[in-house]
């Protein structure tokens, strides 16, 4: 200040210019960090995506690379509601939200605006797999029972799934069935709240077969009340899940493609979407994180925005094409993915 006061009008333009650009410039420098997180799950308390978020936004806190999060459950039909979080906040990269195959199956049954198709992709983190279980006493035995009594009759079984028509889970079935040749038209899918729900109308007599992700089992599966007919994997899984056989090894080429990751708001700052990239891709590789996916047996699946991106792009492509085949798919429906609008 000084220097300002004693020197020559020109001096002083000159100085007060040089200061004007070099406070800025510092600003723009300075590595961007979080304040006052919040990660929005759009699913409810206790389920898989739940918990899922609250591990992570432990170990985000407990690693000190932020502080600690609100986690806010928004659950609702195609995560509409958590969606509109999101897009209410542009630009703000204090917000993360769950990215799963739940978005993937909403875009292709065209239930999302482009405006609720507008986010930051920032990372996959798991791959999950969906699985087919019947009851302890059930008379179909592995995959080959399941397919020739569908063969027969489309509608003899009660195939319980979670939340809605259409979704990964239900697809989890109907794929496999389709590669099978059963007409899958015809089977009688009935959609509960959770997945919760529906193991518990299985175990109780009230359905014939569930699909479902793996963390929903574990506990019926350790208290051998009922048996995995098959799971979506590339190989075995390990734990409970150590003598549940995959399609493949039945004859049915089929592998799940369902994941789960984080997005942030669209129209984020380059800085932005690379301090949650590192922070996230930090946290995967710790030991309490492995674990933790172990424990839920999903594969810890890491990609960065630009492999999730395309990754979106496939699955929507993918799904829509099943569920024309499925007669889920509205005439008008389009999957334009808007991610990455920054």
């Amino acid at each position: 200040m000084p220097a300002l006061l004693h020197a020559t009008p020109t001096r002083r333009a000159a100085l007060a210019l040089l200061a004007s650009t070099a406070l800025p410039a510092l600003a723009t420098d300075a590595p961007w960090t979080p304040s006052k997180p919040e990660f929005i799950v759009p699913s409810g308390a206790g389920a898989a995506l739940d918990s899922a978020a609250r591990k992570l936004t432990e170990l985000l806190a407990r690693e000190g690379l932020t502080e600690s999060f609100v986690v806010s459950n928004r659950s609702g039909a195609h995560s509409i509601q958590a969606l509109e979080i999101l897009q209410r906040q542009p630009g703000n990269a204090n917000v993360l939200m769950t990215l799963s195959s739940g978005y993937v199956t909403s875009v292709a049954q065209g239930a999302l605006p482009p405006r609720l198709q507008e986010f930051t992709p920032l990372a996959t983190l798991v791959r999950e797999f969906t699985t087919v279980v019947v009851r302890a006493d059930s008379p179909v035995r592995n995959a080959q029972d399941l397919i020739a009594t569908l063969r027969r009759d489309p509608g003899s079984l009660s195939i319980g799934i979670a939340t809605t028509l259409g979704n990964h889970i239900h697809l989890g079935i109907a794929q496999p069935l389709k590669q099978a040749g059963v007409p899958v038209q015809g089977l009688r899918v009935v959609p509960y709240k959770s997945s919760a729900e529906s193991m518990t109308a299985l175990v109780g007599g009230h359905l014939d077969v569930v699909s479902a992700t793996t963390p929903n089992l574990l506990p019926y599966l350790q208290a051998q009340r009922v048996r995995v007919i098959a799971i979506a994997a590339d190989q075995r899984l390990a734990g409970a899940f150590a003598d549940a056989p995959t399609w493949k090894e039945q004859g049915v080429d089929y592998v799940s493609d369902s994941f789960q990751g984080v997005m942030t708001t669209a129209r984020i700052t380059p800085a932005q979407q690379r301090f949650w990239v590192q922070a996230l891709q930090r946290v995967a590789q710790s030991a309490d994180w492995q674990a933790f996916v172990a424990l839920n047996q999903w594969k810890p699946h890491f990609l960065g925005p630009e492999e999730t991106q395309a990754a979106l792009r496939r699955q929507i492509a993918q799904t829509q094409a099943l569920l024309g085949e499925l007669n889920l798919q509205p005439s008008d429906a389009t999957a334009p993915v808007q991610a990455a609008a920054r």
